[in-house]
């Protein structure tokens, strides 16, 4: 039997239909007691430095809620906007408030606009 080339075996593969494939593969995992599955310790270092949450998250006000005016007050302390901007981003429910921040300064700003009666999401 004449010896194949790395070019020579890839092309045969392409002509295989997928059934052929898996076929294939279990052949050779017979023929040479392997597996074709990714080891799994291989996999857990990569999750493992992987951080645990997201690193960057946004701030959406859901409902005003009872108290308008508090939470338009509690907007424009976060945003830094006018009375009018704030006003604005609070009347167009469901909005952003903030965006690209980091989760503590979102939980931060998530329980005084939830003490001002609003409800709040964090995405």
């Amino acid at each position: 039997m004449a010896k194949l080339t790395n070019a020579e075996i890839i092309e045969s593969l392409k002509e295989m239909t997928i059934l052929e494939l898996n076929e294939l593969v279990k052949a050779i995992e017979e023929e040479f007691g392997v597996t074709a599955a990714a080891p799994v310790a291989a996999a857990a270092p990569a999750e493992a430095a992987a951080p645990t949450g997201p690193t960057e998250v946004s701030v959406f006000l859901k409902e005003v809620g009872a108290s308008k005016v508090g939470v338009i007050k509690i907007v424009r302390e976060i945003t830094g906007l006018g009375l009018v901007e704030a006003k604005g981003l609070v009347d167009k429910c469901p909005s952003a408030i903030k965006e690209n921040i980091k989760p503590e300064e979102a939980e931060e700003i998530k329980k005084k606009l939830m003490d001002a009666g609003a409800s709040v999401e964090i995405k």
